[in-house]
Protein backbone atom coordinates (compact mmCIF):
# COMPACT_ATOMS: atom_id res chain seq x y z
CA UNK A 1 0.00 0.00 0.00
CA UNK A 2 1.34 3.41 -0.97
CA UNK A 3 2.21 5.70 1.94
CA UNK A 4 -0.15 8.67 2.07
CA UNK A 5 1.26 12.17 1.92
CA UNK A 6 1.01 14.10 5.18
CA UNK A 7 1.68 17.42 3.44
CA UNK A 8 -1.99 18.43 3.00
CA UNK A 9 -2.76 17.70 6.66
CA UNK A 10 0.18 19.74 7.89
CA UNK A 11 -0.71 22.62 5.56
CA UNK A 12 -4.31 22.64 6.82
CA UNK A 13 -3.23 22.52 10.48
CA UNK A 14 -0.61 25.24 9.96
CA UNK A 15 -2.81 27.59 7.96
CA UNK A 16 -5.79 26.96 10.26
CA UNK A 17 -3.67 27.78 13.32
CA UNK A 18 -2.32 30.91 11.64
CA UNK A 19 -5.78 32.22 10.74
CA UNK A 20 -7.29 31.24 14.13
CA UNK A 21 -4.57 33.17 15.96
CA UNK A 22 -5.22 36.10 13.63
CA UNK A 23 -9.01 35.98 14.25
CA UNK A 24 -8.53 35.80 18.03
CA UNK A 25 -5.91 38.62 17.96
CA UNK A 26 -3.33 36.40 19.66
CA UNK A 27 0.11 37.57 18.64
CA UNK A 28 3.00 35.20 19.24
CA UNK A 29 5.68 37.62 18.05
CA UNK A 30 5.52 41.15 16.74
CA UNK A 31 4.82 41.06 13.02
CA UNK A 32 3.62 37.43 13.06
CA UNK A 33 0.71 37.89 10.65
CA UNK A 34 2.70 38.40 7.47
CA UNK A 35 3.38 36.58 4.23
CA UNK A 36 6.73 35.44 5.66
CA UNK A 37 4.92 33.35 8.27
CA UNK A 38 2.81 31.67 5.60
CA UNK A 39 5.98 30.84 3.64
CA UNK A 40 7.52 29.33 6.79
CA UNK A 41 4.40 27.21 7.40
CA UNK A 42 4.52 25.83 3.86
CA UNK A 43 8.25 25.16 4.17
CA UNK A 44 7.80 23.34 7.49
CA UNK A 45 5.09 21.19 5.92
CA UNK A 46 7.45 20.29 3.08
CA UNK A 47 10.25 19.42 5.51
CA UNK A 48 8.00 17.26 7.67
CA UNK A 49 6.81 15.44 4.53
CA UNK A 50 10.41 15.07 3.32
CA UNK A 51 11.76 13.56 6.51
CA UNK A 52 8.77 11.55 7.74
CA UNK A 53 7.65 10.33 4.32
CA UNK A 54 11.15 9.60 3.03
CA UNK A 55 10.51 12.01 0.13
CA UNK A 56 13.96 13.58 0.31
CA UNK A 57 13.61 15.37 -3.02
CA UNK A 58 11.55 18.10 -1.33
CA UNK A 59 14.13 18.93 1.32
CA UNK A 60 15.59 21.69 -0.87
CA UNK A 61 12.32 23.59 -1.47
CA UNK A 62 11.38 23.14 2.19
CA UNK A 63 14.67 24.62 3.42
CA UNK A 64 14.41 27.45 0.90
CA UNK A 65 10.90 28.40 2.01
CA UNK A 66 11.63 28.16 5.74
CA UNK A 67 14.97 29.94 5.32
CA UNK A 68 13.58 32.76 3.18
CA UNK A 69 10.68 33.25 5.59
CA UNK A 70 13.00 33.40 8.59
CA UNK A 71 15.40 35.67 6.72
CA UNK A 72 12.74 38.19 5.75
CA UNK A 73 11.17 38.10 9.23
CA UNK A 74 14.57 38.64 10.82
CA UNK A 75 15.53 41.39 8.38
CA UNK A 76 12.38 43.29 9.42
CA UNK A 77 12.65 42.63 13.17
CA UNK A 78 16.36 42.47 14.00
CA UNK A 79 18.69 45.40 13.36
CA UNK A 80 21.82 43.22 13.31
CA UNK A 81 20.48 40.74 10.73
CA UNK A 82 22.34 41.01 7.39
CA UNK A 83 19.98 42.48 4.82
CA UNK A 84 21.98 41.19 1.89
CA UNK A 85 21.08 38.92 -1.01
CA UNK A 86 24.09 36.78 -0.15
CA UNK A 87 21.98 35.40 2.71
CA UNK A 88 19.47 34.02 0.20
CA UNK A 89 22.25 32.19 -1.63
CA UNK A 90 23.49 30.86 1.72
CA UNK A 91 20.02 29.49 2.50
CA UNK A 92 19.87 27.72 -0.87
CA UNK A 93 23.36 26.28 -0.25
CA UNK A 94 22.21 24.93 3.12
CA UNK A 95 19.24 23.33 1.37
CA UNK A 96 21.50 21.60 -1.14
CA UNK A 97 23.80 20.36 1.62
CA UNK A 98 20.91 19.03 3.74
CA UNK A 99 19.48 17.27 0.70
CA UNK A 100 22.94 15.80 0.00
CA UNK A 101 22.97 14.21 3.46
CA UNK A 102 19.90 12.14 2.56
CA UNK A 103 20.22 11.67 -1.22
CA UNK A 104 23.97 11.86 -1.85
CA UNK A 105 23.36 14.32 -4.71
CA UNK A 106 23.96 18.05 -4.90
CA UNK A 107 27.19 18.30 -2.90
CA UNK A 108 29.06 20.23 -5.61
CA UNK A 109 26.19 22.69 -6.07
CA UNK A 110 25.86 23.16 -2.31
CA UNK A 111 29.56 23.81 -1.80
CA UNK A 112 29.72 26.12 -4.83
CA UNK A 113 26.76 28.17 -3.58
CA UNK A 114 28.20 28.19 -0.06
CA UNK A 115 31.50 29.57 -1.33
CA UNK A 116 29.70 32.13 -3.49
CA UNK A 117 27.51 33.26 -0.60
CA UNK A 118 30.53 33.83 1.63
CA UNK A 119 32.29 35.66 -1.19
CA UNK A 120 29.23 37.87 -1.72
CA UNK A 121 28.63 38.47 1.99
CA UNK A 122 32.26 39.33 2.62
CA UNK A 123 33.05 40.89 -0.77
CA UNK A 124 34.39 44.16 0.65
CA UNK A 125 36.72 42.39 3.07
CA UNK A 126 37.85 40.04 0.29
CA UNK A 127 38.71 42.92 -2.04
CA UNK A 128 40.48 44.75 0.79
CA UNK A 129 42.57 41.66 1.45
CA UNK A 130 43.68 41.81 -2.18
CA UNK A 131 44.58 45.48 -1.74
CA UNK A 132 48.30 44.76 -1.86
CA UNK A 133 47.78 43.43 -5.39
CA UNK A 134 45.74 46.44 -6.49
CA UNK A 135 48.52 48.31 -8.22
CA UNK A 136 49.81 45.32 -10.19
CA UNK A 137 46.56 43.48 -10.88
CA UNK A 138 43.86 46.16 -10.87
CA UNK A 139 42.43 44.76 -14.11
CA UNK A 140 42.06 41.30 -12.56
CA UNK A 141 40.46 42.69 -9.40
CA UNK A 142 37.97 44.70 -11.42
CA UNK A 143 36.97 41.88 -13.78
CA UNK A 144 37.26 38.77 -11.56
CA UNK A 145 33.55 37.95 -12.15
CA UNK A 146 34.53 37.12 -15.74
CA UNK A 147 36.37 34.13 -14.26
CA UNK A 148 33.06 32.95 -12.77
CA UNK A 149 31.29 33.39 -16.12
CA UNK A 150 34.03 31.55 -18.00
CA UNK A 151 33.95 28.72 -15.44
CA UNK A 152 30.20 28.41 -15.93
CA UNK A 153 30.54 28.21 -19.70
CA UNK A 154 33.28 25.63 -19.27
CA UNK A 155 31.06 23.46 -17.09
CA UNK A 156 28.08 23.82 -19.44
CA UNK A 157 29.65 23.45 -22.86
CA UNK A 158 33.20 22.12 -22.74
CA UNK A 159 33.42 19.64 -19.88
CA UNK A 160 31.53 16.51 -20.86
CA UNK A 161 30.94 13.64 -18.46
Amino acid sequence: MKKQSIFPGIILIGMGSYFLLQQLNITIINGFFTWQTLVIIIGIALLVQAYSGNDHSIILPGVILVGFGIHFHSANLLSFWPKHYGMLILIIAIGFLLRYVKTKSGLFQGLLLLAMSFLILYYDKFIQSLGFLESDFSFVIKFWPVILIASGFYLLFIKKK
